[in-house]
């Protein structure tokens, strides 16, 4: 495919890796049929963001293998910019295996990532982006945990974003067992959302890396730290706005979306930061950031798979209408 001319205005980076779903529910080491698609969280929004219609640029690298171009094809074919995406030749890409859970439970999911060629990230893979052109770079503390040259790649793009007057946003996706220590992955991830504009934290991850317990309290934490917003996702319940975004300062709760059925748990999270940071960047107010990002982590978890539901710009419109509709 092409590359477009012009340098992608928006910038994720991570691991995406070839997913597995089992295709019937029980224990993984009893299910035969699995449904490939692809997973990871960074490029679950970056997905999302080109389905609405922002031109965005994927950085990562995957093995030079078949389930590596299965994820170029994939990555491609939803209008991702895939010019800064490596194929390395002596690393495989990584997989992921998930069950399927039954009555909207969390998925068990085994990886198998260890030496992947995202795990080789480094600075060096930042080399040919432009910069100058970047409106805005998600960033989640998942690259940072999975090896230290791609953790420097993180400082990296998050320090070069900052400089060219870019917006960040940073997304927690805790993933304690690949750090040393919770000391190391508390220190750096908060250090890494201080120089984030928005930070989108779930509450539990919030109490975990800040010690504080109130949505009010762990918002408070990363403001004093220079945050513009926090954004705490509240599960059910809706999300959490603290900040003084267009110099104005707020907070306030915006109640979840119902869902009758809850089919698969895993990208909710992915979800919400697409709809807050599309919202965001559409210039749209904290409050409809919020209901936005709700509604379409509404729309994630009723489907399988880790993007699946994620809404083109189409789709998004007409649920955003019904909502503002009189019942």
């Amino acid at each position: 495919m092409p590359l477009p001319s012009r340098s992608p205005e928006i910038l994720a980076f991570g691991e995406a890796m070839a997913l597995f779903v089992a295709d019937t529910a029980g224990q993984l080491e009893t299910v035969e049929d699995f449904q490939r698609r692809i997973a990871g969280a960074d490029n679950n929004v970056a997905i999302g963001l080109a389905r609405l219609g922002f031109h965005v640029g994927w950085l990562s690298r995957v093995g030079d293998d078949a389930f590596g171009r299965y994820i170029r094809h994939t990555l491609e074919a939803e209008g991702l910019d895939c010019r800064h995406l490596t194929s390395d030749p002596d690393h495989p890409t990584g997989l992921m295996f998930k069950e399927r859970a039954a009555d909207g439970a969390d998925p068990r999911v085994e990886y198998f990532r260890r030496g992947s060629a995202a795990s080789q990230l480094a600075p060096d893979d930042a080399e040919g982006v432009d910069f100058s052109a970047l409106r805005h770079l998600h960033a989640t503390g998942i690259p940072p945990a999975l090896s230290p040259s791609s953790r420097e790649l993180s400082w990296h793009l998050l320090d070069r974003a900052r400089d060219a007057g870019a917006s960040i946003s940073f997304d927690p996706n805790l993933r304690p067992s690949l750090w040393s220590s919770d000391t190391e992955m508390r220190d750096t991830l908060n250090a890494m959302a201080s120089r984030a504009d928005w930070v989108l934290p779930g509450l539990a991850e919030g109490r975990r890396l800040t010690g504080k317990d109130s949505p009010h309290d762990i918002a408070d934490f990363y403001l004093e730290r220079g945050a513009t917003a926090v954004i705490i996702k509240l599960g059910p319940e809706g999300s959490y706005y603290r900040g003084h975004l267009g110099g104005q300062e707020a907070s306030f709760t915006i109640p979840g979306i119902p869902v009758t059925t809850v089919v698969d748990t895993v990208g909710a999270g992915d979800g919400f930061a697409v709809g807050v940071v599309s919202a965001l960047l559409d210039g749209r107010s904290p409050q409809e950031a919020l209901q936005r990002g709700n509604l379409i982590g509404a729309l994630a978890v009723q489907v399988v798979g880790d993007m699946e539901g994620l809404p083109t710009r189409k789709r998004l419109t007409q649920h955003e209408a019904s909502l503002s509709s009189p019942a």
